[in-house]
């Protein structure tokens, strides 16, 4: 049976169908700083029988207090931690335009545990820092969100689950 890509954003849970590849959407997303790069590796990815793990809340406030205190805080940044743990892939994108501090975090959670993908165009401020990190945990790192494309479609066609 045919399915198309199935999108996840928080606060919706985690998906436990472990049949599917999965892909976690992690990188820049600074509103206001960064395009929309996650709408655009959904429409690339929609043909494929993936789960896709798109950490950019419709329903963000950017009031929020940031801390463990805060309930919707707390339960945002849980949400990325287990997607990020539980991704058969991460595709991690650095927009020269942001800082993405958590990104960065991201990348040194992930990087030991292997499958992901690195997209980190010349201009990003601690490119230095992401280049190193991903020859030393032999991750691949990309200039251009096209190529990101490419290579994370290549890696999820290639975890396909047989049901």
């Amino acid at each position: 049976m045919w399915r198309y890509a199935q999108v996840f954003k928080p606060p919706t849970p985690l998906p436990t169908d472990r049949q599917t590849a999965s892909v976690f959407l992690a990188g820049s997303i600074e509103m206001g700083l960064a395009e929309d790069w996650q709408a655009e590796m959904e429409r690339a990815l929609a043909d494929l029988d993936v789960l896709i793990l798109n950490p950019r809340r419709d329903a963000w406030d950017s009031s929020w207090v940031q801390s463990i205190d805060n309930p919707l805080f707390r339960e945002q940044v849980e949400w990325e931690l287990g997607g990020l743990e539980q991704a058969d892939v991460v595709a991690m994108y650095f927009a020269p335009t942001t800082k993405a501090p958590v990104t960065l975090l991201e990348l040194g959670l992930r990087a030991r545990a292997g499958g992901l993908v690195v997209c980190c165009p010349p201009g990003f401020w601690r490119r230095g820092n992401v280049e190193i990190v991903c020859r030393r945990f032999d991750a691949p790192l990309l200039n251009t969100l096209p190529e990101l494309v490419a290579e994370v479609r290549t890696r999820l066609e290639a975890a396909r689950r047989i049901p």
